[in-house]
């Protein structure tokens, strides 16, 4: 008796016959673009460690994000960079604050952009923690610091000033235990429960993040975040995390960052039915920016790789600071 020939190859003799058969895709509609807004005009400040970002003025935010709708990206992710901070993050709920007025113009002059905004107190604190200070923290262990309690308060706030300035989603990145129930409880009474929160449910404590801290000007003055941000070695907690969330009325939940993680990604993928993001986090864009420039990688090819990875690994939503980029490309290859 004889067998057919077992041939995988017969599928990849063209390009052609890849596309046909090919797995999984990344189209634009699954991409979100950061943006990290401050205060001027007609301002544009390179982020050293993070080649072709920037530091917006508001009216340069508008402009990225009339560009983002042109190629077809559906949304962009606010970071507030304020003109003053403080110990108690002020600007990041007062009504006239730095994402309250961009969210407005942005809305304004940029219609069809979803427009997502980062619920968090560490761009707008002095001592750069995401949270409240307990008193006398400076002489305290780092995991003592932040006052969890007081500061859902002060974040349920924020939220709801992004979303009474125009904002379509805010996405609680804190890491302080109950901030979504938080969250949703005040936008839910004040008139907002059709706003959904994408939650940052499992952010991992990383490395990744440094360049970040530059664009955001956002470094901890002192210990870190290790008390609130989750150790990378933990899958369980991170599958605890993303329930918690879920229950307390996420509707989207966040695993960040992106690269290492593909396995956390893959489970919360399989066990939960609403979206998934993935954050394909400031170091993870510096890392490939610094290899195509030094000549090591095709820079195309690497993305197209990394974010078809992390597609693959379940992500539904990414956000990526290569999202323009992204997007030309995929035009490119649909042409």
């Amino acid at each position: 008796m004889s067998f057919p020939s077992i041939r995988p190859r017969r599928l990849r003799r063209n390009e052609t016959m890849r596309n046909l058969v090919r797995e999984t895709r990344v189209g634009v509609d699954d991409l979100v673009m950061p943006l990290f807004v401050r205060p001027g005009a007609n301002t544009r400040i390179p982020i050293s460690s993070m080649q072709g970002c920037f530091q917006l003025s508001i009216d340069e935010a508008v402009k990225e994000a009339r560009e983002a709708v042109s190629l077809g990206v559906p949304a962009v992710l606010l970071f507030g960079i304020p003109q003053r901070k403080d110990a108690r993050g002020s600007d990041a709920y007062a009504a006239d604050g730095i994402i309250q007025r961009a969210v407005r113009e942005i809305k304004e002059k940029a219609p069809g952009v979803l427009v997502i905004t980062d619920v968090c107190l560490c761009e707008y604190t002095d001592h750069g923690h995401c949270g409240v200070l307990n008193r006398n923290a400076r002489d305290m262990a780092s995991g003592d610091a932040v006052d969890n309690d007081a500061t859902l308060e002060l974040l349920a706030k924020a939220a709801l000033a992004q979303v009474e300035a125009g904002s379509d989603m805010v996405a609680p990145s804190a890491m302080m235990d109950g901030q979504v129930r938080s969250i949703r409880g005040v936008l839910d009474g004040s008139g907002f429960s059709g706003v959904p929160i994408m939650a940052y449910s499992a952010k991992f404590a990383s490395s990744f993040y440094k360049p970040f801290r530059e664009a955001a000007e956002s470094p901890p003055q002192f210990g870190d975040r290790r008390s609130y941000q989750m150790d990378s070695a933990n899958l369980a907690e991170a599958m605890r995390e993303v329930s918690l969330d879920i229950a307390e009325g996420a509707d989207i939940v966040m695993v960040k960052p992106a690269l290492s993680y593909f396995d956390v990604i893959r489970r919360v993928r399989d066990s939960v039915n609403v979206p998934v993001a993935a954050y394909n986090v400031s170091g993870e864009y510096a890392m490939v920016k610094a290899a195509a420039a030094a000549g090591v990688l095709d820079e195309k090819q690497i993305v197209m790789e990394v974010l078809t990875g992390i597609r693959r690994a379940g992500a539904d939503i990414v956000i990526t600071y290569h999202a323009k980029d992204m997007a030309r490309w995929i035009a490119e290859t649909a042409c």
